[in-house]
């Protein structure tokens, strides 16, 4: 039987790197565990990449908006967070409005800074 590899981290590129690492640090509190040329990882395995390092390993340059990828946070406190964001006038761009489903989690969907689309959902209530 052959034994699954284990996924490490996941990486997202990013327009500024600074102005990235005070988002994630702010809105969600990742910290810093290491910063490499161009390379950023935060704790819970999120790897900040400066656009201009990608583009220059793929050849090619990234297209912010393009849904293809989402972060999914878990958090009790989905509305304070969106308080956050609007009260600090942190640069997102709204995609879902804060929206109570009917199994009653409450989620709200987000751009960050540089175009990665960000979900965020209170926590599923099993009876």
């Amino acid at each position: 039987m052959v034994q699954a590899m284990k996924l490490k981290n996941i990486l997202i590129v990013v327009n500024d790197i600074q102005e990235s690492i005070c988002f994630y640090k702010e809105i969600f509190g990742l910290d810093i565990i290491t910063k490499q040329e161009g390379n950023v990882i935060l704790t819970e395995g999120l790897v900040l990449q400066d656009a201009k390092v990608w583009a220059d390993v793929i050849e090619k340059s990234t297209t912010p908006y393009n849904n293809m990828t989402e972060l999914y946070f878990e958090d009790n406190d989905v509305e304070g967070l969106v308080d956050k964001l609007i009260s600090r006038n942190i640069l997102v761009e709204f995609k879902t409005e804060l929206t109570e489903l009917a199994s009653g989690q409450k989620m709200v969907r987000f751009y960050d800074p540089s175009g990665n689309l960000i979900e965020v959902r209170t926590p599923v209530k099993y009876s």
